[in-house]
């Protein structure tokens, strides 16, 4: 069994986006500059758009972070989108979710212009991603590509199984996994929570992709010898061993079922840091003008 390390492959290609933007530098041209919008004090959010932050300034990135209060208006909030996306000086910029009930995702999502969509979450975007057109891919899912990739996994015309549908992880990592293309090429199978014997499924996989939320779902018995196991669930369960009352548990049932697996992701360290070495990676393409001319 081969442990999958998310932080040190994380930590690989932010060196490798920090060498690139020394060379910028060298050419004289333009710093890659990365805005975050963060709303309200929810400490998950907090704490993401911090690292966020942290992990520009260790890569040579510019960044901006822009708060407002949990009662901003929708008004207010996307005005200020619009001045991000007239910015020049700005190349990519996010709106950390999720956001305050009052204020409607999809219209805050689809007021982003697509060139500086980095999170690669605007319709446009997606669209592009289906039609094999160049785009931003959503990091998570971009993450776990470079994962498969750098460990040089077998992906061709193997069984993945995807469990859970968000637009954020699930489905287009069903759809990345199915494209001609290495990583992927993969017969796909997608799941979710109200799937009929969900382990029928599983036992088939040659890699199971899970990102559900939910602590332990994926027990030894539903993995097959031998299989690829990837695990973007992260919950937080409570453990007074812990000075933070609290430790992430992640959708598999890491202890009883790693042993069986050819590669696992640990949680935390698995996807998690790939999340942020994306959204970099996205933002120097953007900054470079790689998707759109």
């Amino acid at each position: 069994m081969t442990l999958l390390d998310g932080k040190l492959t994380s930590a690989t290609i932010q060196d490798e986006i920090a060498a690139e933007v020394t060379r910028l530098k060298g050419l004289g041209e333009k710093v890659p500059h990365l805005a975050a919008v963060l709303v309200g004090n929810d400490g998950g959010s907090v704490t993401y758009v911090t690292n966020k932050v942290l992990a520009c300034d260790k890569v040579g990135f510019g960044s901006t972070l822009i708060r407002y209060e949990e009662d901003v208006t929708e008004e207010e909030l996307l005005n200020k989108i619009q001045e991000l996306n007239e910015n020049d000086e700005i190349d990519g910029f996010i709106v950390q979710l999720p956001l305050p009930r009052h204020i409607n995702t999809n219209n805050v999502l689809e007021a982003i212009d697509p060139k500086k969509d980095v999170d690669g979450f605007h319709p446009i975007n997606v669209g592009r991603m289906v039609a094999n057109l160049p785009a931003y891919l959503p990091a998570t899912p971009a993450g776990i590509l470079q994962l498969l990739a750098r460990y040089e996994i077998e992906t061709d015309g193997k069984h993945c199984v995807v469990i859970g549908r968000s637009n954020i992880v699930g489905s287009p990592m069903s759809i990345l996994m199915a494209k001609a293309a290495y990583p992927g090429n993969c017969t796909v199978t997608l799941c979710h929570r109200n799937t009929i014997d969900l382990g029928y499924h599983t036992r088939q996989a040659d890699i199971i992709i899970t990102a559900v939320g939910k602590p332990g779902l994926i027990k030894v018995d539903m993995v097959k010898e031998g299989a690829v196991v990837i695990d973007v669930g992260t919950t937080r369960v409570t453990d007074a061993t812990r000075k933070a009352g609290y430790r992430l548990r992640g959708d598999v049932d890491f202890d009883d079922v790693a042993p069986k697996c050819s590669f696992i992701t640990p949680v935390p360290g698995g996807v998690g840091p790939l999340t942020i070495a994306m959204l970099l990676k996205n933002t120097l393409r953007a900054s470079k003008k790689e998707v759109y001319a």
